[in-house]
Parts: C-alpha cells; sequence; structure tokens
C-alpha cells in the first residue's frame, strides 16, 4: 500500500511539473530530504525516484524557457570551485573504487542546490522553498517528539532506514536545523491553527533531537537556541518558548539519558570520543601527506592503518571539519569554510536591506532563521560527518533567492515608468 502511494504521490504530481518546473525543484527537495520511498517496502523502496524527477525538470526547463539566471555571486563561485575541486580530488584518490558512488550522490546535491538558485525567483516560490523545507523533516520531528514522550525517552529516534539521516545522530543535527524554519514558519502563519501547529512541530521536534541521544545535538541544539533567541523579532515569545523547552526535556527524558550526556566532560573515559579523536588526527596526518587529501569515503580500515595515530580505533570523521580535510585536504577544507562564511554574510546583507519595510519583514525574518539554522550545523557538524548534507545547500539556495529577489525588486522601483499614452499625446502635440 504504501508503494503503491509514494508511486502515485510522484508520477501524479509530475505532469504539473512541465506547467511549472518549480514543482519539480519542490518535488525533488521532498524526495531527497523525507525520503518517503524508504518507508516503503516494496518496489518503491529502490526505485530512482529522485533521478526520475531530476531528469523531468530540466526537461521542463528546456521546454519552457523564460528569462532566467544563475547568480554568480560569491557563494554561487564558491560552490562552483568546490565542486570542482571535489572532481579534482575524486580523479586522484586513494581509493578509486569507493570514490565515484559518492561523487555522484555529492554532485547531486550541489547540482540540485545550484539548479534551484537559477529555477526559483520571486516571493511566492521562496516562502514556498521554506514550506517545502521545513514540512520535508517536520515529519520526523513530530513523529519522534511524540515517540519520545510516549515511551519517556527510553528509546532512541533514529530516521528512515536507508536514508541520508537513518542514525540517529544524523537524524538529530537534521532536525536542529530544521527547528528555526518551523519557528519561522510558526511567524508567518496567519491562521491561529496553523500558527499553533507550527510552534507545536518545533517543540517536537527539538523533543526529537533529545530522544536521539546525540551528544553532538547537545551541543548544537544549546548554541542553535541561543541565536534563535537572540535573533528572533518577538524575543519575549521566543524566550518563553525556549525556557519551555528545557524543563520539557528534563521532565521526560530518562536517567540514562543524562548519564550519556555527561559523558561530554569526561570525554578522556568515553571509547567512541577518543575514537573521534583518533579520526581526526588521522584527517591531519593525510592532509599534511597528501595535497589533494584522499577523496570520497577515504574513512576506512585500511587507510588507518596508514595515517592513524592508533591503526585499530578505526571511525569514521564525526566532523564536517576533518571529513572535508581528509577528503579533499587544505583547499577543499578552506573553500567549505568559505561557502560557510559566505552564507552567513548573504543572511546579514537580507537582513539589513530589509529593516524598517514591512512589506519585506518576512524575507528578514526567514534570512535570520537560516542564519540560526547554520550555527546548528556549524556546531553540531563539529561532531557529525554531514559535510554533504542536502539540507544545508538548499538552506544557502534560500539565502541566493533571498537577495536574487532584493536586486530584482530593487532594479524594478529604480526602473522609468512608462508615459502613458495619453501622455505621450500631449508631448507630441
Amino acid at each position: 500500500m504504501r508503494d503503491w502511494l509514494v508511486f502515485a504521490c510522484v508520477f501524479g504530481t509530475l505532469p504539473f511539473v512541465f506547467k511549472r518546473p518549480a514543482i519539480g525543484i519542490f518535488l525533488f527537495i521532498v524526495i531527497s530530504l523525507m525520503n518517503p520511498h524508504r518507508l516503503a517496502y516494496g518496489a518503491a523502496y529502490d526505485f530512482p525516484f529522485a533521478a526520475l524527477v531530476a531528469g523531468v525538470t530540466l526537461l521542463a526547463l528546456l521546454l519552457k524557457p523564460r528569462p532566467r539566471h544563475l547568480p554568480l555571486g560569491a557563494i554561487g563561485v564558491t560552490l562552483l570551485l568546490f565542486i570542482a575541486w571535489v572532481t579534482l580530488t575524486s580523479f586522484n584518490a586513494l581509493q578509486p573504487q569507493l570514490v565515484w558512488p559518492e561523487w555522484q550522490r555529492v554532485g547531486k546535491t550541489l547540482f540540485m542546490a545550484l539548479l534551484t538558485m537559477y529555477a526559483l525567483d520571486g516571493e511566492a516560490d521562496i516562502r514556498a522553498l521554506a514550506w517545502v523545507l521545513g514540512l520535508s523533516l517536520a515529519v520526523y520531528g513530530v513523529k519522534g517528539g511524540v515517540f519520545t514522550i510516549a515511551t519517556g525517552g527510553s528509546y532512541r529516534v533514529l530516521g528512515p532506514e536507508g536514508s541520508y539521516i537513518e542514525d540517529n545522530n544524523s537524524l538529530a543535527l537534521a532536525l536542529v536545523m530544521i527547528a528555526p524554519l518551523l519557528w519561522y514558519l510558526h511567524l508567518q502563519a496567519r491562521r491561529r491553527w496553523l500558527r499553533l501547529g507550527m510552534s507545536a512541530a518545533a517543540l517536537l521536534t527539538l523533543v526529537a533531537a533529545a530522544g536521539s541521544y546525540s551528544r553532538g545535538a547537545l551541543l548544537a541544539g544549546g548554541a542553535m537556541l541561543l541565536f534563535l533567541w537572540l535573533k528572533s523579532r518577538d524575543k519575549l515569545r521566543t524566550g518563553l518558548a525556549v525556557l519551555l523547552v528545557v524543563p520539557l526535556i528534563y521532565t521526560i527524558m530518562p536517567e540514562q539519558w543524562f548519564a550519556r550526556m555527561q559523558t561530554i566532560d569526561t570525554y578522556q573515559q568515553d571509547s567512541s570520543a577518543m575514537g573521534r579523536i583518533n579520526a581526526w588526527h588521522f584527517s591531519i596526518n593525510l592532509a599534511s601527506s597528501r595535497f589533494l587529501g584522499g577523496g570520497f569515503n577515504v574513512f576506512t580500515r585500511d587507510m588507518f592503518f596508514l595515517y592513524a595515530p592508533d591503526p585499530l580505533n578505526y571511525h569514521v570523521a564525526h566532523s564536517i571539519y576533518f571529513q572535508v580535510l581528509g577528503e579533499h585536504g587544505v583547499v577543499g577544507l578552506l573553500l567549505f569554510l568559505i561557502l560557510l562564511g559566505c552564507a552567513w554574510r548573504s543572511g546579514t546583507r537580507v537582513i539589513r536591506a530589509c529593516k524598517g519595510e514591512p512589506a519585506l519583514r518576512w524575507a528578514g525574518e526567514l534570512a535570520a532563521m537560516i542564519q540560526v539554522s547554520l550555527v546548528g550545523f556549524a556546531v553540531g557538524g563539529a561532531f557529525l560527518s554531514l559535510a554533504y548534507y542536502d539540507l544545508y545547500y538548499y538552506m544557502i539556495a534560500a539565502l541566493v533567492l533571498l537577495e536574487k529577489y532584493l536586486a530584482t525588486r530593487r532594479a524594478g522601483a529604480s526602473a522609468p515608468v512608462p508615459a502613458s499614452p495619453s501622455a505621450q499625446r500631449i508631448g507630441a502635440a
């Protein structure tokens, strides 16, 4: 039944993509973030929905031409350079047999982020993008939050099997990143029931992140909540919501959760933490030995025997920064950090441009909440291997679209207004 439902929803939406290619972008994002096919058990589980939707969207863009452009500002240029660099490192990888499947997946993610910047424009598209991003992961936030409350936090919250967020740590970071966007949707909702629904979804999403038992999510969530309050327009209401989260989690979670969180202070005695530090030293040693790094998926047992201080203590990178450093060297890490910095600066420019403009309040608040999500990604990502997570790049695309929209709006306001026919006749006389 689930398989047929997924097939019906995807194939039933495809005809509308030819009428409005933006629908194809939104459908692709839902598939890549929500992974609805991974909730099925039959033919839909491994069906290439993402590739199909991407192909149809590209065809629709070709068949329905209109004036569009890819904003090649600092973000666009840095992203293109990053794509070129990881391709170069892939051709010089230590383990070529492991590189190209991951290069294909990452390339698809970055290409669709660029396509999002190119294909979408205007206020309606940007608002729709915010809803699509938020609701695609709110499903797991609400579900996980209810599950955590119902079970008293006795079990870990996991993502859909076979997806990029299957692991509890990966899902936790995704939920921390999406919570500010759900709060933005709460602020923007006009109907009371929708405002209440979005605020409840944001709260349950944070409970679900705690229910993942991810220590990285605890640090990321704390930093995110602080910036959520700092960036919020209504600091009183936001502050009350933030203060509600802490006692709620404290009441729900069992003793075993607190015991795990306390190991942050005693990481020297935790084998998992020490394994991560060993993996970080592996990245440093590898990047010091090879200018191009080791290529995608270089964190393997065989490579640990060559570059890790403790060859037997094998772990994946467990850090977006050391992941990129080990796989793509110092240059790759610099490009990755520059992209993050450019995204933050883009959000700041949007917030500044919208200040004092009631008609643009929605855009300024969206940029602020995306910045809060970036804080969660930057802090939580320091302990997780999610450097190429789709959500991060779609949020960057949203910032580019906001600047694109503001530039178009300014250009329209400064353009000379053509004279009416009657005025032209008077001038001619």
